[in-house]
């Protein structure tokens, strides 16, 4: 049982919460279990002391009563990774926004506390390529972000920050009176200019429905489940940041196994060192990834990639910029294709192309996706056990998990494109209509908040370089004065 005291009165009255410790479900039993028995116990016959957990059941679990993530989590976390915020007498319906996250970070030591611990890992470090960060930036942890990065932005200003901007879809759900949407929308344009402006590349993330979307063709998703959802974005960032765990070869050098490593430097370089300077990128996916067989491998591949970024626009850019990486590729007859195989198909696809990009990287590796134990049942019965696509539907199951799909090719896309303008404007003019404009209605939240007028200029003039460096004829509109 956890419990905690607080303070009523300065005359010492005290309140007690309490509340009973989450119950483990199936599978954390079942890790445990497996952990006892790799002690090794002498005298003690395990299968007479536990009841034996079966698989099936471990599944069925999971998909009814996940609440966390710490609830299908196998990972065995150093102590230093985890920290926890104390004393925050907040609930999680208030901490909804920016401002509840302010001054989070330099309260008392968190800010060093948290430094520390990262400075624990990067001395352990021969070389730091970048820093990858995953942010629930739709509440309070947003500005609690931005505040780490700044600090990490002074300590290690030569190594570049690259920013996954992630949100659920519960996050879009439409909101219950127009201050909850002033609100909303207020702290999505505040809260994507300080992140973006603190890191070298923004990556947003999340789809208002995954159900709904291209990108779960091949899916079955229930949208109110986040342990769903989470699994499409997490198989996403795990294949388009491979290219950073490749082991780098000499440009002359061949492997049977990978191709196209980059680093995190690199990377950004790429994507927004190019004229254009744009930091906003897309990510798209195709899960699983289609085979490589046939006359029209765009068809079959390219056309298959789906954004996972929100509010993007459905239009083609000569002068995109793209990072792409597919792992696990199958060819003809359902075999595993090899790399030089899955790069000279993709090269010829976008030599075809009606609309090619202005530069494309690829990396490629052959081992697909592994699919274990605590994923979801996400996949749809059109889905084989290698992640094949099969011409007829499996009978008698609408989904299927880690019991049936033990692996599926994969392939991520990082795109710098016009087609993300949507995103950008929308943050732009709904800090216009709600903060800057005379008589706009969310003034008084953004003082509450902790900004002044001067500062909302300031992130105005961000956000409008950044669309402006995407379409010329947006300008700084005067209407601000």
């Amino acid at each position: 049982m956890t419990e905690c005291q607080r303070p009523i009165h300065r005359t010492g009255n005290i309140s007690t919460c309490a509340s009973e410790p989450h119950k483990k479900n199936l599978f954390l039993q079942s890790l445990y279990e497996e952990g006892l028995e790799d002690l090794k116990l002498t005298g003690v016959d395990k299968r007479d002391t536990r009841k034996e957990i079966q698989d099936k059941d471990i599944v069925e679990c999971l998909e009814n009563s996940v609440q966390f993530w710490t609830d299908f989590s196998k990972v065995h976390y150093h102590p230093q990774s985890l920290y926890e915020l104390c004393g925050l007498w907040i609930d999680t319906e208030e901490f909804d926004n920016y401002g509840a996250g302010r001054d989070i970070y330099s309260g008392g030591l968190r800010g060093e506390e948290i430094s520390e611990r990262l400075r624990f890992f990067v001395e352990e470090c021969d070389h730091i390529q970048g820093f990858q960060f995953i942010v629930d930036e739709s509440g309070g942890f947003s500005a609690l972000a931005a505040d780490f990065l700044e600090s990490i932005a002074d300590e290690y200003s030569n190594t570049p920050a690259l920013l996954y901007s992630v949100r659920a879809p519960s996050s879009h759900m439409n909101p219950r009176s127009q201050k909850q949407a002033i609100s909303r929308n207020i702290h999505d344009a505040i809260s994507f200019s300080k992140l973006s402006s603190l890191c070298e590349l923004i990556v947003p993330i999340g789809l208002p429905s995954l159900s709904r979307s291209k990108a779960s063709t091949y899916l079955c998703i229930e949208d109110k489940k986040p342990y769903h959802s989470s699994a499409i974005y997490a198989a996403a960032l795990h294949s388009i940041s491979l290219p950073f765990r490749m082991e780098p070869l000499g440009p002359t050098a061949d492997s049977c196994y990978v191709s196209g490593a980059v680093d995190v430097y690199e990377l950004v370089q790429m994507l927004a060192g190019h004229d254009r300077r744009n930091t906003a990128t897309i990510l798209d996916a195709a899960m699983p990834a289609p085979p490589l067989s046939g006359k029209h491998v765009e068809q079959s591949l390219l056309r298959n990639l789906q954004p996972l970024t929100p509010e993007i626009a459905d239009r083609e850019d000569l002068q995109a910029v793209e990072s792409m990486t597919v792992h696990g590729a199958l060819g003809s007859g359902g075999s595993q294709a090899s790399v030089s195989e899955v790069t000279d198909r993709l090269n010829e696809a976008y030599e075809h192309s009606s609309t090619p990009p202005k530069f494309c990287h690829l990396s490629v590796a052959v081992c697909p996706l592994p699919i274990p134990l605590p994923f979801p049942s996400i996949f749809g019965n059109l889905v084989g056990q290698r992640g094949e696509l099969l011409s007829n539907p499996i009978p008698g199951s609408l989904s299927r998990g880690s019991l049936d799909v033990k692996s599926i090719p994969m392939a991520a896309r990082l795109r710098s494109s016009s087609a993300i303008l949507p995103f950008l404007e929308n943050r732009l003019l709904n800090l216009r209509r709600y903060g800057i404009e005379r008589g706009a209605p969310g003034m008084e939240l953004l003082r509450s908040w902790g900004f002044e007028r001067d500062e909302l200029e300031d992130i105005e003039e961000s956000l409008c370089k950044m669309v402006a460096t995407l379409d010329d004829r947006y300008q700084l509109s005067s209407d601000s004065d």
